[in-house]
């Protein structure tokens, strides 16, 4: 058995390489709907010697699918946003504890002693619906930053525009959390010029404006906030670990979660560093479900292990992925 331990004190390659084969064979054994797709493909477990030989699960699988590795009670579902008429994702959790742990890591490693900082966040469209998994990790981060100033904003705009003026001027370390529509819509309301504030986007307009490219995004978001460089982080519903972006949108992930780029036109062969193709997740974290996820992110990686988001598969695109989505 698979310890989280082990997941989660991963330090070299060579250790998650081996680690990751384990999470293979175990979520092979148990994983109902993960070995279905495995043996659609007809794959022969004992030859699976590296992760790129592993099968990767179409992501929308979790629309259609209980996609879980053990027979325990489920203590979470988390579920994506998912516009109007398009079927949802469910991620069934049968172990929280893991996901607290993975995030409270992750953010650890990245910046630090959430103590340090007052945590605002500005996620309308996830607030208004049940079940969004960055709430829940964005309001953990608030009770564990024990600062009474953090908090969550909906459209109480003037309110944060003048908790952030102050706390700044006050020299108090912020991470401002928003999704990407609510940080325009601050901007467009007042300039700032923030010195003790980092502005971390979660992607996303949520229909509620059209869609930039990331530089000129970003930059309106610099000359908005006053601030040299835009955070992001990378997560989504199906996954327990996040990347995180110090600026410029190159990610960088956790130990226990690495990602592969798969030809666009066969989703079962990988491209170079450096070459754009489809997103394959590895999350160690997701041990109780699929560690091994496709998504329908478009991207590149490089050489050391940083990758960007270019944009996602149009619907017609996603050739081999949707093999066997029922």
């Amino acid at each position: 058995m698979i310890s989280t331990h082990d997941i989660f004190t991963i330090s070299n390659q060579k250790q998650f390489d081996k680690i990751a084969l384990k999470v293979f064979r175990f979520q092979y054994e148990n994983n109902l709907v993960y070995r279905e797709f495995c043996d659609f493909l007809k794959t022969d477990v004992q030859k699976v010697k590296s992760t790129s030989q592993i099968p990767f699960l179409p992501i929308e699988f979790f629309k259609t699918r209980s996609v879980v590795s053990n027979t325990s009670p489920i203590q979470a579902t988390f579920t994506s946003s998912g516009t109007t008429g398009m079927s949802t994702s469910k991620h069934l959790v049968t172990d929280i504890s893991i996901y607290e742990e993975s995030y409270r890591k992750g953010f650890s490693q990245f910046y630090g002693n959430i103590e340090d900082y007052v945590v605002l966040a500005l996620l309308p469209s996830y607030l208004e619906r049940e079940g969004s998994s960055l709430i829940y990790m964005v309001d953990d981060l608030i009770q564990l930053s024990n600062q009474p100033e953090s908090g969550f904003y909906l459209h109480n705009y003037d309110e944060l525009i003048e908790k952030l003026i102050q706390l700044d001027q006050a020299g108090q370390n912020v991470i401002l959390i928003g999704v990407t529509y609510a940080l325009l819509d601050l901007v467009e309301k007042h300039s700032f010029q923030l010195e003790n504030t980092i502005i971390m986007e979660t992607g996303g307009m949520k229909g509620k404006r059209k869609e930039m490219i990331r530089e000129e995004l970003h930059q309106k978001l610099c000359e908005g906030f006053g601030v040299n460089a835009i955070h992001s982080e990378y997560g989504m519903t199906e996954l327990l670990s996040q990347a995180y972006s110090l600026g410029e949108g190159i990610f960088e992930c956790p130990p226990w979660m690495q990602i592969l780029v798969r030809d666009t036109e066969d989703a079962l062969s990988y491209v170079r560093e450096g070459k754009t193709g489809g997103i394959n997740v590895i999350d160690l974290a997701n041990i109780n479900s699929c560690s091994f996820i496709a998504t329908q992110d478009l991207g590149k990686k490089y050489c050391n292990g940083s990758f960007e988001i270019l944009g996602r598969f149009d619907h017609s695109d996603i050739r081999g992925c949707n093999l066997m989505v029922i």
